[in-house]
This record gives structure tokens, sequence and C-alpha cells, in this order.
């Protein structure tokens, strides 16, 4: 998979994207991941991509030609199954949305920053997206199945999670996690999830 990453932070997406899970799918060559910086494409000598809104109004508005620009020469290299935008009054990000996405082969991203709203805090989703999309590709992580049941996977927060030592300071491990009936433990993670997501995330059983 390739994911290219339009933005005016590269700087702020470099750490993210180059740690962790994202860091081993990318020296595994499962994936790549390019970040674009859009002054690259600005065609003024401030190298700036934003002006003020048409009407007036307080704030910035990004430029359309850097953007457009940015995006045409990319669609000239090879082709892309999605173009997504990240924004606050787009699609809610779900799993099964990530699932889809993360069996595409080019994916572009456009990382908005918006007038009123500090831009460092518009880069980082799309961090998170390719995290969640990159994840689910087969040889990324050791366990595939563990990212299968990662919260939101059915639907549900995941149940609650236990390690060495079975007691500590008093407090033990759930009983029914110690005696090796799989099919048991796999109904009580399930109530767990569902009584989890009931408390939690009421708004997930709707």
């Amino acid at each position: 998979m390739r994911v290219d990453i339009l933005t005016v932070l590269p700087d702020l997406l470099e750490s993210p994207l180059n740690t962790s899970i994202l860091k081993r799918a990318q020296d595994k060559g499962l994936v790549e991941i390019n970040l674009h910086n859009l002054r690259d494409y600005s065609t003024n000598k401030q190298k700036s991509v934003d002006d003020t809104p048409f009407g007036g109004g307080a704030g910035m508005v990004m430029q359309i030609q850097p953007i457009a620009d940015c995006i045409e020469k990319l669609k000239n290299e090879r082709t892309y199954d999605e173009i997504i935008y990240m924004t606050p009054d787009g699609e809610t990000m779900k799993q099964g949305m990530v699932n889809t996405l993360s069996l595409k082969e080019n994916i572009i991203i456009l990382a908005g920053h918006y007038k009123g709203i500090d831009e460092r805090i518009r880069e980082l989703p799309a961090a998170i997206l390719s995290d969640a999309i990159i994840r689910l590709i087969p040889g990324v992580i050791n366990d595939e199945t563990s990212a299968l049941t990662d919260s939101f996977q059915d639907g549900l927060l995941a149940p609650p999670v236990y390690t060495r030592p079975e007691i500590y300071k008093g407090l033990a491990v759930p009983k029914i996690l110690t005696e090796g009936n799989h099919k048991a433990i796999d109904v009580w993670r399930e109530e767990k999830a569902i009584e989890r997501t009931q408390e939690r995330r009421p708004d997930l059983l709707d």
C-alpha cells in the first residue's frame, strides 16, 4: 500500500508516522508513506498556501491551487483508489470504513487546516487514519488476530485485558481467564465488551 499525505506541517507528522507499528510496516516494505508539503506547490514568493475568505470574516482559508496541483501531479504518476479529506464535517471514521481502506492500494489523505482553529490539532487525524489502516495489512502486526479484536471491529469496545502477575497487591485476574476454557473465555469477553460499551459508549449500541 502507498499512502500520500498532503499537509502544511510535515514536520508534525514525521514522528508519529515513523515510530512503532507504522515504522515496522515501512521497514518490512508493506507500506510506503509519503509526506507532501503543500508549500512546495505554492506559486507565490512567500510560499503561503492560505488567503482571506471571500465575503470577509475572521481567519484564513487554504487555497485551491497548491492542493489541486499536488493531487494532479500524484494522479499523473499512478492511479489512486481514494482521495480522503480530513474534516470535522465529514463522515465519521468507523472500523468498517478502515477495514475497507486497508484493502486499497494507493490512497491520498489531505490534512486540512481551518480558520479559527490551530492547524496542529487538525493535522494529527491523518496520522491516526494511517495507523488505523496500516495495522490491518497482513504482516504488519506479528499477531494478526490482535488487530481484528481491537475496539470497534464488531461495533463494541474491547473487553478488559490482563497480564502477569496473576495477583498484584491483592487484586487478582478474573479466574475464568486462568482456567484454559477458551469457549467460556470468549463468552466472558463478549459479555464484558457489551457491558463496557453500555457503560462508556452507549451510542455504539444504537
